[in-house]
C-alpha cells in the first residue's frame, strides 16, 4: 500500500513530465486513482497494457477470470462491499461485448465501475478488420459515461474523467475504448485527478424550503411510511437514516438493493417491498397517508399497478438523480440531493414523534406472514428441505454479519426475505436487470474487497450453470468464498409462474443436472452435497469450518413456491400469501 501511495503522490504532484507509452499511462493511471486490484481477459487488442502492467504487480494485482463476464460481475461484487469502483480489461470484439450485461447491470443498480477495452488500431476503425466491433455505440445505453481513445495523449485525462464520473453523484459504469495504436505511442506523462467539469453537477444543491416543507407533511402524517433503497448506502447515510427513522418513528421498508442499510431486527423496519416482499408493507402501502421514499427509484417490482399504488398519500422523493423524480410516481415535495445532507437537515428540522397504532398494525400483519407463510418456510413438517430453513441454518452460523451474495429467482427471494444483517453493504444481487450467473463471480470479487468478512453465496443450479466456469477463479486466488447451491432440479421461478398462471404447462424450466460436487472438486475445491435435513447442520458446519472455499449443495423440494406474492401488474394490496 505504501507503494502506491507514493506512486499515487508522484503522480498527482510531478510537474516534470515522464515520456511513456500510453499503455503505461493507463497503468500509471490506475495507480494514481489508487486503484490496487483489475479484474480481465487479455487479448490481441489490449496486449500492450498487459505488457505494461508487468512491472507494476507489486502495486497492482490482477485477476484473470475465466470470461469477461465473470470479470465484470466480479468487479460490481468488488465494489458493492467496498469503498473503491470496480476495474476491468478487456480486449476488443468479443471481449468487448462480453461485458455488455455486466454494464447493463451495473447501470441500472449504480455499481461504480471503469472498464478499459482494447481496440484496433485508429487506422482499422470501420473497416471490419478482426476484432473490431464498435462497442462505444453497443454500450452507449448501458454506461454513465462512455469514451474512445485515438491518442495516446489523451489517455490520463480520459481515465481521471472515468473515475470521477464512475463515483460521483449516482455512480455507475463508464467505458474507455483504447485504440492499439494510442497504447503503442508515447507521451509526456502527467496525471491530475478530475474535481468536475462544465455541464456535469453530480451532487444537486439542497433546497431548505423544501425540506421545510417535506417536515410538515412529516409532523401531520398519521399513516407514514419510508421505503428506502440502495441510495442510502451509496450516500454512506445509515446513520443520518437511522436518527430520522427512530426520531419520527416511522415504519421504515426496505427495496431488495436497500437491504441491509438498516438492522434487519431493529423494532422499525418492518421488512421488504415488492413482488416477494413482506405481507405487511405490502398490504399497508394503501393505506399510507404519507410515503417517504429515501434514495430508491419506485421500480415496478415494488410499485405494481401504478394506477392503484399509494392513491392515499402525499409522496416525498429524497433522491439524487433528477430523472427519477416524478419517473414512475408523481411526487409532493422532493428533496433532490445527497440523502445523507438531505436526510441530516430532514431530522433537524422534524418533531419527534411515534407511531405505535400505526406500526402495530403492521405487526399484526407479522403474526398473518408468520403462521400462514414463515412457519411453514423456516420450520416446515413436510420430508423434504425448504430453501427458508437452510437460510435460517445459515443465519445461525453468521450472526448476520456476512456478506451474502444472491444470484436470480426463488433462491433469491428466500435468501433476501430470510437472511439477517447487522452491517450495511451485506447484501448483494443482481436487483433492476436480474442477471443469473450473478452471484459467483460478484461473490469472487465481495471477498476479494472485503477478505475480512465472511462471504457466503447463494445460487439456484440454473444460475450456477451459467458462471460455473469462474470456480477455477476462486481456486487460482484462494478466495474463501462459501458456495451455498440451492438445487430443486427447476427454473424454479419460471416454474412458479408456470404453475399459477400458465395451468402447470412446465415448458422447458426442469433441468437434468451434472453432478455438481464431481464437477467442484474437479477444480480443486471442496464440495459436499446434502438431501436429508437430518444431514444439513453438519454440512452447513463442514462449510463454515474449512478455511478455503466450500460448496455445498442441498436437494429441497422440487415445486416448493416463494410466498407472499405481488401478482404482476396487480395491485400491491393484492399481494397473495398462497
Amino acid at each position: 500500500m505504501e507503494l502506491v501511495n507514493e506512486q499515487q503522490n508522484k503522480a498527482e504532484t510531478s510537474t516534470t513530465p515522464m515520456k511513456i507509452t500510453g499503455a503505461e499511462a493507463v497503468i500509471r493511471s490506475l495507480i494514481a486513482e489508487g486503484t490496487d486490484l483489475v479484474f480481465g481477459y487479455p487479448g490481441g487488442a489490449i496486449m500492450p497494457i498487459y505488457d505494461a502492467l508487468y512491472d507494476f504487480q507489486d502495486q497492482l494485482k490482477h485477476v484473470l477470470t475465466r470470461h469477461e463476464q465473470g470479470a465484470i460481475h466480479a468487479a460490481q461484487g468488488f465494489a458493492r462491499v467496498g469503498d473503491k469502483p470496480g476495474v476491468v480489461f478487456a480486449t476488443s470484439g468479443p471481449g468487448a461485448t462480453n461485458l455488455i450485461t455486466g454494464l447493463a447491470d451495473a447501470k441500472i443498480d449504480s455499481n461504480p465501475l471503469v472498464c478499459i477495452t482494447g481496440q484496433v488500431g485508429s487506422h482499422l476503425l470501420g473497416t471490419d478488420a478482426f476484432q473490431e466491433t464498435d462497442v462505444i455505440s453497443i454500450s452507449m445505453p448501458v454506461t454513465k459515461w462512455n469514451f474512445q481513445v485515438t491518442k495516446a495523449e489523451d489517455i490520463p485525462g480520459a481515465i481521471a474523467k472515468a473515475f470521477y464520473i464512475a463515483t460521483s453523484g449516482r455512480p455507475g459504469p463508464v467505458l474507455i475504448d483504447i485504440t492499439k495504436d494510442a497504447q503503442f505511442a508515447e507521451l509526456d506523462f502527467q496525471y491530475k485527478k478530475c474535481q468536475g467539469f462544465r455541464s456535469y453537477i453530480p451532487k444537486p444543491r439542497l433546497d431548505f424550503e423544501k425540506v421545510e416543507a417535506a417536515a410538515g407533511l412529516i409532523n401531520q402524517a398519521k399513516k407514514p411510511l419510508i421505503l428506502f433503497g440502495q441510495g442510502v448506502i451509496l450516500s454512506g447515510a445509515e446513520n443520518e437514516f437511522k436518527h430520522f427513522v427512530e426520531k419520527t418513528g416511522i415504519p421504515a421498508a426496505w427495496t431488495l438493493l436497500g437491504l441491509s442499510a438498516m438492522d434487519t431486527d431493529h423494532p422499525l423496519n418492518v421488512g421488504m417491498l415488492g413482488m416477494h416482499g413482506n405481507y405487511g408493507p405490502n398490504k399497508l402501502t394503501n393505506e399510507a397517508d404519507l410515503i417517504i421514499a429515501v434514495g430508491m427509484r419506485f421500480d415496478d417490482r415494488v410499485t405494481g399497478d401504478l394506477s392503484t399504488y399509494a392513491k392515499n398519500a402525499k409522496v416525498i422523493h429524497l433522491e439524487i438523480d433528477p430523472a427519477e423524480i416524478d419517473k414512475n410516481v408523481k411526487t409532493d415535495v422532493a428533496l433532490l440531493a445527497d440523502a445523507k445532507e438531505a436526510l441530516h437537515a430532514l431530522t433537524e428540522s422534524v418533531s419527534p414523534n411515534e407511531h405505535s397504532e400505526w406500526l402495530a398494525e403492521f405487526r399484526s400483519h407479522d403474526k398473518i406472514e408468520q403462521e400462514k407463510v414463515i412457519d411453514n418456510e423456516l420450520r416446515p413438517t413436510k420430508e423434504g428441505m425448504t430453501m427458508g430453513e437452510v437460510i435460517r441454518r445459515v443465519n445461525e452460523h453468521t450472526n448476520g454479519d456476512a456478506v451474502v451474495v444472491t444470484d436470480v429467482g426463488q433462491h433469491q427471494m428466500i435468501a433476501t426475505r430470510y437472511a439477517k444483517f447487522k452491517q450495511t453493504k451485506s447484501n448483494v444481487t443482481s436487483g433492476g436487470l436480474g442477471t443469473m450467473g450473478f452471484c459467483l463471480p460478484a461473490a469472487l470479487g465481495a471477498k476479494l474487497s472485503r477478505p475480512d468478512r465472511e462471504v457466503v453465496a447463494v445460487i439456484g443450479d440454473g444460475g450456477f450453470q451459467m458462471t460455473l466456469q469462474e470456480l477455477g477463479t476462486i481456486f487460482q486466488t484462494g478466495a474463501a468464498v462459501k458456495v451455498i447451491i440451492l438445487n430443486n432440479q427447476f427454473l424454479g421461478m419460471v416454474r412458479q409462474w408456470q404453475q399459477l398462471f400458465f395451468d402447470k404447462r412446465y415448458s422447458s424450466t426442469e433441468l437434468v443436472n451434472p453432478d455438481f460436487v464431481t464437477i467442484t472438486k474437479g477444480f480443486g475445491i471442496e464440495a459436499q452435497s446434502v438431501d436429508a435435513r437430518d444431514n444439513l447442520d453438519k454440512g452447513i458446519e463442514d462449510m463454515f469450518t474449512h478455511e478455503g472455499p466450500y460448496l455445498l449443495e442441498v436437494i429441497v423440494e422440487k415445486e416448493d413456491n416463494v410466498f407472499p406474492m405481488v401478482p404482476s401488474g396487480a395491485s400491491v394490496s393484492d399481494v397473495r400469501l398462497s
